[in-house]
């Protein structure tokens, strides 16, 4: 039986459960449910539900407010970049919540641990964990503790490689992007990718992730950091 520490996980989101077992169910993979049926365990799965909901309604609230002038199509967008798996999962990731996951044998050899489809939906059962431990309140600070941080870096994240490519287009006229993975990590059940962007021949940016597109989002997003230190005029455009 995997150990699981609550306490640990509760000093580090701030927040104490008045139900310890509702947080170590966010945490509870289907895989592992599914392995420990004698336990009668409940997966994370309608919490991912209640909490992507909820995560939707605060967020929606927060950019309204944050940005009051903002029109809708654009306040959708920027949600999307808020809300989205990729991001979800780097904001879990910042509070190590895949240490803490519940997972099956397979599940975990076969990399699950670091899977960013797994990792956000955790995020999202534990935000629905709180709301039904302590109410809104406390879902809406853990959101905008852990999630509504840094939006602009998320909205670059988001849009990484749309970015980049305009930034090119514009400020290098002649020279072509290119994205080349330049090694590999793991077994083939648990490979990770590493791949640098490159303007012309110059490698401006390198990324990791589990597949080929999540690795050239993470070098996309690293060039832009890079480009937007050199040039005041990527700053302020993005």
């Amino acid at each position: 039986m995997t150990e699981f520490n609550h306490e640990k996980l509760e000093s580090i989101i701030g927040y104490t459960f008045h139900d310890p077992a509702m947080l170590r169910q966010a945490m509870c993979h289907s895989s592992y449910a599914n392995e420990h049926r004698a336990e009668m365990l409940h997966d994370n799965e309608r919490l991912e539900f209640l909490g992507d909901a909820v995560l939707e309604v605060i967020s929606s609230d927060f950019l309204f407010h944050q940005y009051p002038d903002m029109p809708e199509g654009k306040m959708t967008k920027l949600r999307a970049s808020i809300v989205c798996e990729p991001t979800l999962a780097m904001c879990a990731k910042e509070i190590g919540l895949e240490k803490h996951l519940l997972l099956g044998k397979g599940e975990e050899h076969t990399g699950g641990r670091f899977r960013n489809s797994i990792i956000s939906d955790a995020m999202e059962a534990l935000i629905g964990a709180i709301y039904l431990d302590g109410g809104f309140a406390n879902a809406k600070e853990f959101v905008e503790r852990f999630v509504l941080t840094d939006i602009e870096h998320k909205k670059l994240f988001y849009d990484s490689k749309t970015i980049l490519q305009e930034i090119v287009q514009r400020d290098f006229k002649e020279e072509e992007i290119s994205y080349v993975i330049t090694g590999e990590e793991g077994p083939d059940h648990a490979k990770r990718f590493i791949v640098d962007v490159r303007i012309g021949d110059r490698t401006m940016g390198t990324g990791s992730g589990s597949t080929k597109k999540a690795a050239e989002q993470e070098a996309a997003y690293r060039a832009i950091i890079g480009l937007k230190g050199k040039n005041q005029n990527v700053s302020e455009k993005y």
